[in-house]
């Protein structure tokens, strides 16, 4: 199988894409000649043309409004937004009009646009360039989100995405674009909406979803050496939330720490945490800890360190859970 990084997956699950769905296309700010911020749209103009890998002008809500309009004469667009907090101009589009049309038609209409956002922090940028909106987006009935944590899922995932009826926002964690692993070419993953155990564990469940994924796999590491036994659930889906694999998780170690980048408040593990609560109440033998980031727009680069979740914040929690 070979290797390489997740922005190199994505490219090559795009070109994958283009290639077996003609009805696909390209389109946001500068993903054309210069193949993208992060050059993840790299050489699919050259390969595909202009007319389905197309530089937009710098208007994130006539990207949004026209990917729908495409979408509802039988294309499927895959839309780019530059950078996380960029895709704001286009969020009345995407929760008023996206997200509702298949609804709002009583199922008589699809519209099968995916959405790239490069989103998270640690890449030593300012704000709207290091933001984690994902709880907007999910709070919204009609929309899928996946975000990948590693080159399989990110190759397969882009790919599920453009074959799904639903609008799927994809969030792609920008910092990990350079992470590498192995990419089986012709073994599908598994469901893009399901979470994935990627480590057993028997004392505590650490849940956590895209840049946080290698944060939560080496604090459960670490706390192996202090002889704790810790199961790291990959969430995957943000919405819908796989509530069967963390509630089966959770009836077994009795314990439960939610990390992600996003501020705790309003945040996509205080959801986890409710449900979970609901549904594993007589197995929980402490409460939900939530690690994630501050009440507070994203901080300079020079202090973001402090900002992000990292291992010792995870270990912390452990060790709270664990007093119970």
């Amino acid at each position: 199988m070979p290797t390489m990084t997740i922005a190199k997956a994505i490219n090559e699950g795009l070109r994958a894409a283009l290639g077996s769905e003609p009805k696909s296309l390209l389109m946001g700010e500068d993903i054309g000649d210069l193949g993208g911020v992060y050059r993840v749209t790299e050489g699919l103009k050259k390969e595909f043309g202009a007319d389905r890998v197309v530089d937009s002008p710098l208007a994130e809500s006539g990207i949004i409004g026209t990917c729908i309009g495409l979408a509802l004469r039988g294309y499927r667009p895959i839309a780019e937004i530059q950078f996380d907090g960029f895709v704001f101009p286009g969020f009345n589009q995407i929760t008023t009009q996206l997200a509702k049309m298949h609804a709002r038609s009583d199922g008589q209409l699809t519209v099968p646009v995916v959405i790239r956002i490069p989103y998270g922090g640690g890449i030593g940028s300012v704000e709207h360039h290091s933001e984690s909106p994902e709880a907007l987006f999910a709070h919204t009935a009609g929309l899928r989100i996946i975000t990948p944590s590693n080159p399989q899922d990110a190759y397969w995932m882009i790919q599920q995405a453009v074959e799904c009826q639903d609008p799927v926002i994809v969030f792609e964690p920008k910092r990990r674009y350079w992470l590498k692993g192995e990419v089986d070419l012709e073994k599908p993953t598994s469901d893009p909406f399901s979470a994935h155990v990627l480590r057993e564990g028997t004392d505590a469940t650490v849940v956590a979803y895209g840049p946080l994924v290698p944060v939560a796999l080496a604090a459960a590491k670490a706390a192996e050496e202090d002889g704790r036994s810790v199961e790291v659930i990959d969430l995957r889906s943000i919405s819908p939330l796989d509530f069967d694999t963390v509630t089966a998780s959770v009836e077994k170690t009795g314990r439960l720490v939610v990390a992600h980048e996003a501020p705790t408040f309003g945040g996509i593990g205080g959801e986890i945490a409710a449900r979970i609560s609901e549904r594993a109440f007589y197995a929980l033998e402490a409460p939900v800890i939530r690690v994630g980031g501050f009440h507070m727009p994203y901080p300079v680069a020079r202090v973001e360190e402090h900002y992000l979740p990292d291992i010792d914040r995870i270990l912390d929690a452990l060790d709270r859970a664990m007093a119970y």
